[in-house]
């Protein structure tokens, strides 16, 4: 098979996670017998700096025209410096997420075997948790209304959603569950919010048509406690932007690392995949940035953008004998050797 993959490095060790997401692709594609053709394009800080556009017009269209989309990082502290900034790397995100109609979300989190010392949870607390978030990516407060009035003593950010927004996220959280644990979690603040009242009694009237899906409805102040209490009771998970922005955090460290987890931002055309840190701009350059949850967002497109799960069960499995062998970077290397994160990305390519 033959795929067109945009590459969006981005911005601090961005280039650097990317560099070995291409690395273990091109190292799939020739043990299976597919080609890649990669389409590098700018965005974030990187893109400010070339053309004053956090996404531009040419990136949409490399984006819009390829199969998948491979993401690195965005940010700068340059402009997280500067409250003033008129342009910021992260209205690009936002804009991409946007004209992409990337609309859900999709964060897993899960452990490692040889990893669960590292988890800041007892062993016994996390072994066997495999969930999944879908977080809802384009409404809600990041969109809302938003100013000052007042002469700006008062700010405003205002939460709206419609019905049709939350039946396509929870569609695809229904199949998601569906193709699991058949266990689905709506996630909302219904005791309290008007936006989350909506949410509920829209995920309530589809419940019909996923017989076999066991539902509940659970407070996000709930779910962010029982996170870190029983996080392997939970299956699917969806949600709103916000909450869903802050609880996949707070599930991400489960792993031992937030360098670990990869995620998938889904559409009705096209996808992206990308790791769930950041930029890390104090580590730029030096070689030392983890670059598995990269790697295993590149595992994700190949499941998820192509439908081809031996694809991405061989790099998962090149990542899982990695981390049993120790081939880490420091965040991973507690005193034990560290290899850099070129170098871990040639031993997994090396390795497929």
């Amino acid at each position: 098979m033959k795929f067109n993959i945009a590459l969006l490095a981005g911005d601090g060790i961005g280039p650097e996670v990317i560099e070995q997401a291409v690395k273990v692709s091109d190292a799939v594609a020739k043990k299976f017998g597919h080609e890649i053709t990669w389409r590098p394009a700018l965005t974030g800080a990187a893109a400010i700096d070339a053309v004053g556009e956090p996404y531009p017009d040419d990136t949409h269209e490399v984006c819009a025209t390829s199969d998948a989309v491979l993401f690195g990082a965005i940010g700068h502290p340059k402009f997280d410096n500067d409250p003033s900034a008129p342009v910021r790397p992260e209205q690009g995100l936002l804009k991409m997420r946007k004209k992409l109609g990337l609309f859900a979300n999709v964060r897993p989190t899960f452990t490692f075997p040889s990893l669960l010392d590292k988890s800041p949870l007892k062993q016994e607390r996390i072994e066997g948790t495999d969930l999944v978030f879908l977080r809802e990516l384009t409404g809600g407060i990041y969109f809302g209304e938003k100013g000052r009035r007042d002469n700006g003593e008062t700010a405003f950010d205002n939460c709206v959603y419609t019905r049709a927004e939350v039946q396509r996220l929870a569609k695809k959280g229904f199949e998601l569950a569906m193709a699991r644990n058949k266990k689905l979690c709506c996630v909302d603040k219904a005791n309290v919010l008007e936006t989350s009242r909506l949410w509920r009694e829209t995920v309530q009237a589809m419940e019909k048509d996923y017989p076999e899906v066991e539902v509940s409805y659970e407070f996000v102040d709930a779910v962010a406690m029982r996170l870190v209490q029983w996080p392997n009771s939970y299956d699917v998970l969806i949600t709103e932007n916000l909450f869903g922005d802050i609880l996949t955090d707070e599930a991400s460290v489960i792993s031992g690392s937030m360098g670990l987890m990869p995620s998938a931002s889904m559409g009705s055309d096209i996808a992206l995949f990308e790791p769930i840190h950041g930029s890390y701009p104090q580590a730029t350059g030096k070689n030392i940035a983890n670059p598995m949850a990269t790697v295993l967002s590149a595992a994700m497109m190949f499941e998820m953008a192509f439908n081809l799960p031996e694809e991405g069960q061989a790099i998962r499995d090149a990542v899982n004998k990695a981390l049993a062998e120790g081939i880490v970077t420091e965040d991973l290397a507690e005193g034990g050797k560290a290899y850099g994160t070129k170098e871990v990305g040639d031993w997994l390519a090396a390795n497929i």
